[in-house]
């Protein structure tokens, strides 16, 4: 089995970078070309070029491959390592055992050293290979091992983490990840970033990219958005599939603007020490879990290289505190005003964050629970305040801040302590900064009489009230800045007494100012009372003063307090109300008064007791019942006469709308109606006449109607209908509705053809029309309704005057409506 993938001719994939090649190989070549140079032709020169090149070069890869094999090397001697420790052998006789194993098993030495290691570590580069050894890798853009790379991932990850352990800086240890660990994966390339304390980035590891974009990204200032800042302010793996695509910033997005990326935060402990950047040439589809795992492997690598190695140079422009230790931040927060907490990291037994240990509380340290310093310095943050986990994820605060080195301010946060299982809650001002390995935690907790004092400033703003307080003794007055701007006085101008309150207000006031001030200071006496105040700006404020007088241990005024407040808009609201109810008045009295004579007019047209109709062979009889409200008077009508020729006729009908204007159409329709019935013409013709002058000679005036004319020689109702329900007819207990003929509304149009219908009646029979008052109801439909009228008309009763009861009665009616009712009965 052939050694690590190693990338001949690329000047930063050796374990130096460019400046790989020994001092002494360059001494000693360097000035022979010098000394020879100016003697040879041209051609010589480029000709002693090539071989010098190709001499570095052949340098250059036996350094690189003297690397590998002491890599694998170190490997090799930990495994044999083990074997001593397991089997309790010499050096000696585990190097045997470990070549005879190998050969047995058809491996290399170096991979059976690798599986030996992963076995006896149980670690997450084992983890990791053992996910290989199940998982199968492939598919379109999944990562691949290079061309020529042969080893097992074991060995790849080991050889990485050997070379990164050993490596003396973070270039190296990012050119032996890329050699290692992700060339076979398909990357190209490989970037290292730690996090300084102002939470800026620093490139401080690189492969894969040119010396002038790493100068170029060597330092990344607080607040710029990159690949790598999402994946540390987000604690976690950022997969872009296309750089391009996602719009984010990053180095070498200008060599591989298609190329995907995986950003994997580095950190130990709960705290991020950087950022792993890792770059493909091309997209990157989604990959098996076993790569993503393997690259959070190598992430972890990276992290404790970090952590061990010396610390990098800080930017310039980067604040850094004089100190950053426990001590140092408890004589910092000792000098500070407000209440701080310092607290360290607490790791459980896997080495992961569990929670923040107090390791001071400084001298103006206050407890939202009122306890004192001694119950909380040295507890857990969670034991003392278990509630910071909850709701107000100030515990999630302080993680982000420990692992990313980000400060967090916050205003009005919401801190809840338990006192005897009770929890107590107060508002305070958050800052939560990372100083090193410790977390400075400062609260303020608001003021609740400050708080309070800021309410009531606005309460009196919005309100339009300033308040007062006058000495009487020694004629000191005391303002606020509201009653300053009520009165349109400067700051600077000295306030008005309350004796001297009549002058400023208008004359008409000034007695009941009088009065209000010997109550007050004769009578002490609360009181208040209202004025128009005359401002020098011309303006007239309405103002209601209100005033305390406030006695001494003897009895005697010593002071007045009280308040003004502008009471122009509310002065001003109630003329209005007062202004609108007159008007109000006189439109019910107005509107009482029609009603009156459209009632007056409706009853005088059709009385309530109306006398029998002397008909030969037929009883007639009528009802009408008003509308429940006196204000929807109604143009219902109803008619039953007998004309000159013994012929009777009958009709209802329904002008639309209500009032005068329905009540004085009803009277038009009615008698011209009566008037052309006296011609004999039939109740189509009728119709079409009355249809014209509902069009013509009234004012926008429609209704509908129903018509009939019945000859008592032969029993026959000839009859026609204008948008009307047709008539009912009872016969031999069965009630069924007439034919629904053809019929427009009156006055819908100039010129109108009404369809009559004739019906020969027998005795006993009786034929119903009526208005829609009697059959309309909101949540029923009009066929259901007179499908309840039919059922009800065809109910045994005492004779027709019972019969038009019971159909009144049972109304299922809801509209307010008025309703008309005819009932003829053949005899």
């Amino acid at each position: 089995m052939s050694g690590p993938h190693l990338r001949d001719g690329d000047p930063h994939s050796g374990p130096h970078g460019e400046d790989a090649p020994a001092p002494e190989v360059t001494a000693a070549v360097i000035p022979d070309q010098a000394s020879t140079a100016g003697d040879r032709p041209p051609a010589q020169d480029r000709f002693t070029v090539g071989r010098l090149t190709a001499t570095v070069e052949r340098l250059r890869a036996e350094v690189r491959a003297a690397h590998a094999a002491a890599e694998g090397r170190a490997l090799v001697e930990l495994a044999k390592g083990v074997i001593v420790e397991r089997l309790g052998c010499g050096p000696a006789q585990a190097a045997r055992q470990l070549a005879e194993l190998a050969d047995r098993a058809g491996l290399s030495q170096l991979e059976l050293a690798a599986d030996i290691i992963n076995q006896a570590a149980r670690d997450r580069v084992a983890e990791v290979a053992g996910d290989f050894l199940r998982t199968t890798v492939g598919g379109p853009g999944a990562p691949g091992p290079a061309d020529g790379a042969d080893a097992s991932v074991g060995v790849r990850l080991r050889t990485a983490e050997s070379a990164a352990l050993s490596a003396g800086d973070t270039q190296s240890v990012a050119e032996s990840l890329l050699a290692h660990a992700l060339e076979p994966l398909g990357a190209v390339a490989v970037a290292i970033w730690t996090t300084g304390p102002d939470a800026s980035l620093s490139l401080c590891g690189h492969a894969g990219f040119g010396s002038d974009e790493a100068a170029r990204w060597h330092h990344v200032p607080p607040g710029v958005t990159t690949a790598a800042r999402q994946a540390l302010t987000g604690r976690r793996t950022v997969w872009y599939p296309s750089l391009a695509a996602a719009g984010v910033p990053s180095i070498g997005r200008a060599r591989h603007p298609d190329g995907g990326r995986v950003v994997v935060p580095a950190g130990t402990g709960g705290r991020i020490h950087g950022v792993l950047e890792i770059c493909w040439a091309r997209p990157l589809d989604p990959q098996p879990q076993a790569v993503e795992r393997q690259i959070e492997a190598l992430a972890e690598l990276c992290a404790h290289t970090l952590e061990a190695l010396p610390a990098q140079a800080v930017p310039t422009g980067a604040l850094v505190p004089g100190g950053d230790g426990p001590l140092e931040l408890a004589e910092l927060a000792d000098g500070l005003y407000d209440p701080a907490l310092v607290l360290t990291p607490h790791l459980d037994e896997a080495g992961r964050l569990a929670d923040f240990r107090i390791r001071h509380a400084n001298a103006h340290f206050q407890d939202p629970a009122g306890r004192p310093r001694s119950a909380v310095d040295g507890a857990l943050l969670l034991e003392a305040y278990p509630a910071t986990a909850g709701g107000s994820e100030l515990f999630e605060q302080i993680e982000r801040v420990y692992a990313t080195g980000e400060p967090f301010r916050s205003r009005r946060t919401r801190l809840t302590a338990l006192v005897d299982q009770v929890p107590l809650s107060s508002l305070a001002d958050i800052s939560i900064s990372r100083h090193g390995d410790s977390v400075f935690l400062i609260w303020r907790i608001e003021d609740e009489s400050a708080r309070l004092a800021s309410l009531l400033q606005h309460a009196q703003r919005l309100g339009r009230v300033g308040a007062y307080e006058e000495d009487v003794l020694t004629g000191e007055i005391t303002w606020n800045g509201q009653l300053f701007d009520l009165f349109g006085r400067q700051k600077t101008e000295p306030p008005v007494s309350l004796r001297d309150l009549a002058a400023h207000a208008h004359p008409d006031d000034a007695d009941t100012i009088r009065r209000f001030l010997h109550s007050v200071l004769h009578q002490r006496r609360a009181g208040s009372t209202a004025f128009r105040l005359l401002r020098r700006d011309g303006v007239t404020r309405h103002i209601r003063v209100i005033a305390e007088p406030a006695l001494g241990a003897d009895g005697r005024l010593q002071a007045v307090r009280g308040a003004y407040q502008d009471i122009s808009a509310q002065h001003w609201t109630e003329v209005a109300l007062t202004a609108t109810r007159d008007r109000l008045v006189a439109t019910e009295e107005e509107a009482a008064e029609r009603n009156r004579l459209t009632l007056q007019l409706q009853h005088a047209i059709m009385p309530p007791a109306k006398p029998p109709l002397d008909a030969p062979g037929l009883d007639v009889a009528v009802r009408y019942r008003p509308a429940e409200s006196e204000s929807l008077v109604g143009g219902d009508w109803y008619d039953a006469v007998v004309l000159p020729s013994k012929k009777v006729l009958l009709c209802v009908g329904d002008v639309a709308g209500h009032g005068v204007e329905a009540a004085t159409g009803m009277v038009v329709l009615r008698n011209a109606l009566r008037g052309l019935a006296v011609t004999g013409a039939g109740p189509g013709q009728l119709l079409s006449w009355l249809n014209t002058v509902a069009h013509h000679l009234t004012a926008h005036v429609t209704a509908t109607v129903v018509c009939g004319i019945y000859d008592p020689e032969s029993r026959t109702l000839r009859w026609a209908r204008a948008g009307h329900l047709p008539p009912v007819l009872v016969r031999n207990s069965e009630a069924v509705d007439l034919p629904l003929l053809r019929g427009l509304l009156l006055g819908a149009l100039a010129d109108a053809e009404y369809e009559e219908a004739e019906l020969r009646l027998e005795p006993d029979d009786t034929v119903l029309m009526y208005t829609d008052g009697l059959v309309e109801r909101r949540d029923t439909s009009v066929h259901d309704s007179v499908a309840q009228l039919l059922a009800t008309a065809q109910l045994p009763t005492d004779g027709l005057e019972g019969r038009l009861d019971l159909l009144l009665s049972r109304s299922k009616s809801d509209t307010d409506d008025d309703t008309c009712l005819i009932g003829v009965q053949v005899t």
